[in-house]
């Protein structure tokens, strides 16, 4: 959900070249969230103005088309967070305001943000892949022993199955798996889960770390990857060498450019340029 914000000068900073709006909508496309909500927020500092509304309706269409998004099919709705219009229930203070509609495979229409947010198509959960759990963290729990913490991505989590941490290169058995304080048969993709592992320290273990299934590909460390990467801010220009930090899930890890392979145009995925010296944003 992008919120944008009504009030004179607000809106326009948000979108403008390093604006925040701007950053946050293609971070969220480069990071591949398909299906995309424009919020005007503090429309009552407008005094519900139409003008305003549609002024704004037409600049972030023409800004999120760039980015990738099909504006046709993206509800935008007039809110006011601060007085709650239109967030849960059709607010009276902008007659002149019909309603959402996205234009998708399976027609949604509606007036509230929540009703944008209920016709969201829900994600396919990849249940049959190997398991893959990156730990947010681990904590030591008096009476119980060591529970790591975390999303399940792929797969599924249950109690007796054999889990792998990498790249630790522990393995231990699975002893329960629970969600908010409640036991849970199995976690499945998009659970944040806690489970209790038998005979393993909170030494050993840690965020960034990744819980897979011993018996079906478990997960493993690696020296080097190939990456696509999008630079969208550097006061210079990167090459080979750069040493940044990468944060990949919830690890948080110092890294190399070993080199760069080729420069790729954004929108087509095409390349332009095999061997680039140099890359800037």
């Amino acid at each position: 959900i992008l919120i944008i914000a009504a009030g004179t000068g607000e809106f326009e900073a948000g979108i403008s070249k390093d604006g925040q709006t701007r950053e946050h909508a293609l971070l969220a496309y480069t990071l591949g969230v398909k299906q995309l909500i424009v919020a005007i927020n503090k429309m009552d500092t407008t005094k519900w103005s139409e003008d305003r509304y549609q002024e704004i309706i037409k600049e972030t269409s023409n800004f999120i088309k760039k980015v990738g998004y099909n504006p046709k099919h993206v509800p935008f709705v007039p809110i006011s967070g601060f007085n709650g219009d239109n967030m849960i229930e059709a607010s009276t203070n902008c007659p002149w305001y019909k309603g959402w509609e996205k234009e998708t495979k399976a027609k949604a229409t509606g007036k509230t943000l929540l009703e944008a947010i209920d016709a969201i198509d829900p994600p396919s959960r990849p249940t049959d892949k190997p398991l893959r759990l990156p730990l947010q963290d681990v904590y030591k729990i008096g009476g119980i022993g060591t529970v790591p913490v975390g999303r399940v991505e792929t797969g599924i989590i249950k109690a007796g199955m054999v889990v792998t941490f990498a790249p630790a290169g522990v393995t231990t058995e699975v002893k329960s798996v629970e969600m908010h304080h409640e036991q849970l048969t199995e976690g499945v993709p998009g659970d944040n889960v806690g489970f209790n592992v038998k005979n393993v320290s909170v030494k050993e273990i840690r965020r960034g770390n990744v819980a897979g299934d011993t018996k079906n590909d478990p997960p493993k460390g690696c020296d080097s990857f190939n990456a696509q990467v999008i630079v969208l801010n550097h006061p210079g220009q990167v090459g080979a060498g750069y040493a940044p930090v990468l944060d990949c899930h919830t690890a948080h890890i110092a890294c190399k450019f070993s080199e760069l392979l080729e420069k790729i145009d954004r929108r087509t995925g095409k390349s332009v340029e095999n061997s680039p010296k140099f890359i800037k944003s």
